[in-house]
């Protein structure tokens, strides 16, 4: 437990940089994306729904091998207990146990907001991971496919990037900590881009719907702040290790250990 943190309040005005450690950003990111849905779904109802999409990649151990791609439908489960076996006279053979080498599982979610009537796919969120940022990486290399092939779609597509880490799009390369994207579905050419340093808050982003509609407001900041506080991260944080990577500049660095400092007086 923390003890500079002492309420379920992140130390910083806008995104947390202790919560870029890759070992906790899939809780970071399952939980961000829970909260934006919710605060979605309530403003687009009852014309549209949002939906948690999935998937699922399981990492080759053998670099000559392909990673796998799918979306789980079907579970196994445990039904009725089995029936008594028979007992056998023939002595099994002792085997040689060995440990087993279990490909990388992540999971990739992300957010569709649809139509209510024919449950058309209006907009596609996408949170941005470590997997999806590593350059070489299968991971960036269908993320960018993928980017690439809704641009051209009537889809909207938007994208927020919370980690400081990681390749980025040329079109926003080095010009902010964080930022927000938005490709209109149909316009081509055109961005919309909310830059965010981590000195700012989170802003409030626009989420298109139908022609004719007003955009949806989808307010990250206050999605932030409802994971923060859900998740308790005040309690398992430890502000006063060093900040994850990438490195600060000094001036940066010295503003955060002034944050916490401040919260931890209040």
């Amino acid at each position: 437990m923390s003890q500079q943190q002492t309420t379920q309040q992140s130390p910083f005005p806008g995104m947390d940089p202790f919560l870029e450690e890759p070992a906790r950003w899939s809780s970071v990111h399952t939980r961000l994306i829970n909260a934006i849905s919710d605060q979605l779904a309530e403003r687009v109802s009852p014309n549209f729904y949002v939906e948690i999409e999935e998937r699922i990649v399981v990492a080759a151990t053998d670099p000559n091998e392909t990673d796998l791609y799918f979306e789980p439908d079907v579970y196994l489960t445990r039904g009725q207990e089995y029936a008594s076996q028979q007992a056998y006279a023939t002595v099994i053979t002792p085997p040689t146990v060995v440990e087993v080498i279990h490909p990388e599982e992540i999971r990739q979610r992300y957010l569709e907001v649809r139509d209510s009537f024919n449950h058309e796919v209006i907009t596609t969120i996408e949170l941005l991971s470590p997997f999806n940022k590593a350059g070489g990486k299968r991971g960036h290399v269908d993320f960018l496919k993928k980017r690439r092939q809704m641009m051209t779609t009537n889809v909207h597509w938007l994208e927020i990037d919370l980690l400081r880490a990681g390749l980025r799009p040329p079109e926003v390369t080095g010009k902010s900590d964080y930022y927000a994207l938005l490709k209109r579905g149909g316009v081509l050419d055109v961005f919309e881009v909310w830059y965010i340093d981590l000195r700012n808050s989170l802003p409030t982003i626009a989420v298109p719907l139908r022609a004719g509609l007003d955009d949806v407001p989808l307010d990250l900041q206050s999605a932030f702040a409802d994971m923060y506080r859900r998740a308790y991260y005040g309690d398992s944080i430890d502000y006063t290790a060093a900040v994850p990577a990438p490195p600060l500049s000094a001036v940066d660095e010295n503003w955060i250990r002034e944050q916490i400092a401040l919260c931890s007086t209040n």
